[in-house]
């Protein structure tokens, strides 16, 4: 018996920690499911693995779906709003984001409309849509039929479009909106606030009952801009924001010396800032903090 080798493996890994990311929208999870995939890989018949990337992927989607059970019932108990773990993504973590269509597909707006979605409606959304697997090739990773995984794509595709946004590649307009918006909120400027954001924008942020955070959902200029001042007056006064990519999207990383205290990805329609997610549960930081330590 031959066995894989760390070598066989290492091409692999980054599809792999993508496809899990994409499944979970958990990187320390992601990164878990990975180092799992590669235990069972290097115990392996190298001899009766005939195609190495579909076994890995069949093996990282079923080690995806059984924590995808567990991982339900532990976020209907969490504190506050969920959201997903955040990864930097300039420096191709998940792989090449040349296209809306790609951004949009690891934005953390996209991963929050997965959680909607069964543990095999995302499966075989992630398989088809990040990665462009047919239905018989998903049929095979997740042992289901080819009819079964098409009526599954169905359901998860309508599911999914029912409150998607249309994502913007703007950049440089991002930078701008982003930049007064810190401006504004700052200064204390309510006005120069709403001019930068839509009227139904939300603020949403993930403490998890482990810092300060907004318990749900704050909707609305109005209340979006009187948050982001008290925000700025309370808890931003010392920190320093800089831009970073955050799945996709502009945002901002918050640092407290050399600590990092949160990061904000901004959604932005039709021109203006429309969405919020800020991240402020320490756990849920670890990555991009290990991420932006190393570059």
């Amino acid at each position: 018996m031959s066995s894989a080798t760390a070598d066989d493996f290492e091409p692999h890994r980054p599809r792999l920690f993508g496809l899990a990311y994409r499944m979970l929208g958990s990187a320390d999870e992601a990164e878990d499911v990975v180092q799992d995939a590669y235990l069972r890989f290097s115990g392996a018949d190298r001899a009766g693995i005939e195609h190495p990337s579909a076994w890995l992927a069949k093996v990282v989607t079923n080690l995806c779906l059984t924590r995808l059970t567990s991982a339900r019932a532990r976020r209907e108990r969490y504190v506050g709003t969920w959201l997903p773990e955040p990864v930097i993504t300039s420096d191709g973590t998940l792989g090449p984001l040349e296209s809306a269509e790609q951004r949009e597909a690891v934005s953390l707006a996209m991963l929050v409309l997965l959680e909607r979605l069964t543990p095999n409606e995302r499966a075989v959304y992630v398989l088809r849509e990040a990665f462009g697997y047919g239905h018989r090739e998903i049929a095979d990773v997740l042992d289901l039929t080819e009819a079964n995984c098409r009526q599954l794509y169905r359901r998860a595709v309508r599911r999914v479009d029912e409150d998607r946004s249309r994502f913007e590649p703007v950049p440089g307009r991002r930078a701008e909106l982003v930049s007064s918006f810190l401006a504004a909120a700052r200064d204390g400027d309510l006005a120069g606030l709403e001019k930068v954001l839509a009227a139904d924008v939300t603020w949403s942020s993930d403490g998890g009952g482990k810092v300060s955070a907004a318990r749900r959902p704050v909707e609305g200029r109005e209340k979006v801009a009187r948050l982001a001042v008290g925000g700025a007056e309370r808890f931003a006064a010392g920190l320093e924001f800089t831009p970073t990519e955050i799945n996709g999207e502009y945002g901002l990383a918050a640092w407290a010396g050399d600590t990092l205290a949160g990061v904000v990805a901004f959604e932005v329609r039709d021109g203006l800032i429309a969405h919020l997610r800020i991240v402020l549960n320490p756990e849920k930081l670890a990555f991009v903090r290990r991420q932006l330590t190393r570059s």
